[in-house]
């Protein structure tokens, strides 16, 4: 059967990679869009029964969607790196390798996405787990948790982060098997392909040093973190500056 066959687990793995990735971003979405700004109105009593009952099962689905989306995309990358016929490395391409507009468009993609994965576990799962052990603490007769205030602002900036760096990073997943793969681009030029990988780098740990630093809302650095109307905006801002980098060094 043809599902067997390298190209059939290759389908089953981008199939496995696009379900999960539908639900971790369209939650991270809606934590952003709807959860985060409807629970600022809750009174609190109302804001704790929704993080004793509510957030435990979306977060669950959040944290292993994040999981399940890297590891099929890994096993994506890895069938493609080793497969004669393939557009990423190991191809046969006359770039080759790192060499190859795809793989520079694909690796931007997953730097950015390995960048959020690490938020989702690192950050924001850890904190949601002791707010939702806080609201069920509360909710029992007990005391509210007094240290809990920076450890979520932290997981805020965190999410936001998210946000606004999966606009560039969905952008350059569909970029790199597509127009990276037909347009007429050269990368032969070893200080461009430098220059591009040293800029996505940049970028992405100078968004995750706002993140983890968690400044007051207010904060200068902040602007495109405090507001999800300004973490999308940023986010396509964010997308255009790196696309047109990409076709000036490269195009």
């Amino acid at each position: 059967m043809g599902i067997f066959e390298e190209v059939g687990v290759e389908m089953l793995a981008r199939y496995g990679h696009i379900i999960a990735g539908i639900t971790w971003i369209g939650l991270l979405y809606y934590f952003n869009f709807a959860q985060t700004p409807a629970f600022n109105s809750f009174e609190a009593p109302a804001r704790n029964e929704a993080f004793a009952k509510l957030v435990p099962r979306a977060i669950w689905w959040f944290r292993w969607a994040a999981a399940a989306t890297l590891a099929f995309g890994l096993l994506i990358f890895a069938l493609y790196s080793g497969g004669d016929n393939q557009p990423y490395m190991g191809s046969g391409e006359p770039y080759g390798d790192m060499q190859n507009p795809q793989v520079m468009a694909i690796l931007a993609g997953m730097f950015f996405a390995i960048i959020m994965f690490l938020n989702v576990w690192l950050v924001i799962w850890p904190a949601q787990r002791r707010a939702i052990a806080n609201a069920q603490n509360v909710l029992a007769g007990g005391e509210a948790d007094a240290g809990l205030p920076p450890v979520m602002r932290r997981a805020a900036t965190a999410s936001r982060t998210n946000t606004f760096l999966s606009i560039p990073m969905l952008f350059f997943m569909v970029f790199a098997g597509h127009l990276a793969g037909f347009a007429e681009y050269d990368s032969t030029e070893g200080g461009s392909r430098v220059l591009w990988y040293l800029i996505t780098i940049v970028v992405g740990l100078a968004a995750e040093a706002i993140a983890l630093k968690a400044p007051p809302p207010g904060s200068g650095i902040t602007k495109h973190l405090d507001d999800h109307k300004n973490t999308i905006i940023g986010g396509f801002v964010l997308l255009i500056v790196h696309y047109l980098i990409f076709e000036a060094l490269f195009g």
